[in-house]
């Protein structure tokens, strides 16, 4: 792929070199692996190709904006890649990668438009790197974004030659005028729930944590999941940006504010995106927390309350609608394959009680509790 060339990927050949552990003809075979997922996510905007020392994205499109804005994220997978490098799966961390970073930028309402990614790793084994790289390729593809460089770094004696870390950064650009955010929230607005597909990238440290206090091991079966562990909590992060982009797109003026809910957990990462002044309660009885909270639940003999603040319990995004745009959204949604629905609104004033999470990450924003009880059985 990537922009960079074989000797950055990773390093300088020679005899020295590889004595101390850097194997640059692995570097290069793994750059030949991937070259064909990668070009699969560049179009016409795209200049070059692999071996160059940066990416080269035509941004001349942006001639046709009044005032275009450029988002970007920066963000890795986590501790969740030790759950991969425990059972030798590797395919799946590159979609977690993209979900982290490009979903995002689509909070903002931006248009993703390319992304660069970073493995570093103990050794190079051409095939993972690959498998990585195809993973963060084929993310890119459903999210329409370009891959359009990257690096591989080998690391030995910093990390065990099976450990490796994955981080990515991407851009994405947005109409001043069409910016969402806290800014366009109303009183009255629909909070607008959008399903998860699992535990996503947060988290992991609780669920290894957990996992290791029970003796447990990624390979055992649970018969609640139906899996392994390792199987089942490598299920990859859902992506939403195709899917919210075209909610913007079919419902105009209908989104005011998204919410990624990620770090921080479910009140947290809601009340981010609403402004000072205003409050809401989110309504557990409108879903039933996904098999993998619960098992994991039980396991800790913890209630799935007390995870509200490190796991997603099967919310993966917030939308924050007009009212009267609460049909049109979720069926755009549901168009798309992602299930949605109304867990509660905006109201104004401050929050009625002491018990509301108010702002987070820096962000003074509203304020938000949780309230009721889960649903036992299917949303």
């Amino acid at each position: 792929m990537e922009s960079q060339s074989a000797n950055e990927r990773p390093g300088a050949s020679s005899s020295t070199y590889a004595q101390a552990g850097v194997d640059t003809a692995a570097g290069d075979l793994a750059v030949e692996l991937m070259k064909s997922s990668v070009k699969a996510t560049q179009g016409p905007e795209v200049l070059g190709g692999v071996g160059g020392f940066a990416g080269l994205y035509d941004a001349s499109f942006l001639l046709g904006y009044k005032r275009p804005l450029l988002a970007s994220s920066t963000d890795g997978v986590g501790t969740k890649v030790a759950i991969a490098q425990a059972i030798d799966k590797h395919d799946t961390i590159g979609q977690d990668l993209v979900g982290m970073v490009v979903d995002d930028i689509v909070v903002t309402g931006a248009k993703p438009l390319f992304m660069t990614d970073y493995i570093a790793t103990g050794k190079v084994y051409p095939e993972r790197i690959a498998d990585i790289v195809r993973g963060i390729a084929e993310a890119c593809s459903a999210t329409g974004t370009a891959l359009v460089g990257g690096e591989t770094a080998e690391h030995p004696g910093l990390l065990g030659p099976d450990d490796y870390d994955v981080a990515g950064a991407a851009t994405g650009v947005v109409e001043a005028d069409d910016m969402l955010g806290a800014h366009l929230v109303r009183p009255g607005d629909a909070i607008l729930a959008l399903e998860s597909s699992g535990v996503h990238s947060n988290g992991y440290s609780l669920v290894r944590h957990i996992l290791k206090n029970a003796s447990l091991g990624y390979g055992d079966r649970s018969d609640d999941l139906g899996a392994t562990w390792g199987e089942a909590l490598l299920t990859p992060t859902r992506l939403y940006t195709r899917e919210l982009l075209s909610l913007i797109r079919n419902v105009p003026g209908s989104v005011h504010a998204l919410s990624h809910v990620t770090g921080g957990g479910i009140a947290a990462n809601l009340a981010r995106v609403l402004p000072q002044g205003t409050w809401a309660e989110v309504d557990r009885s409108t879903w039933s927390p996904l098999p993998v909270f619960r098992a994991l639940s039980d396991v800790a003999g913890t209630t799935l309350e007390s995870s509200e603040g490190t796991w997603n319990l099967g919310v993966g995004f917030f939308a924050v609608v007009d009212a009267g745009s609460v049909d049109a959204a979720v069926a755009s949604l549901a168009g798309d394959g992602i299930a949605a629905w109304q867990v509660g609104a905006v109201q104004s004033g401050a929050a009625p009680s002491d018990d509301f999470e108010q702002g987070a990450k820096g962000v003074d924003g509203g304020a938000v509790r949780l309230v009721g009880s889960y649903r036992d059985g299917a949303k």
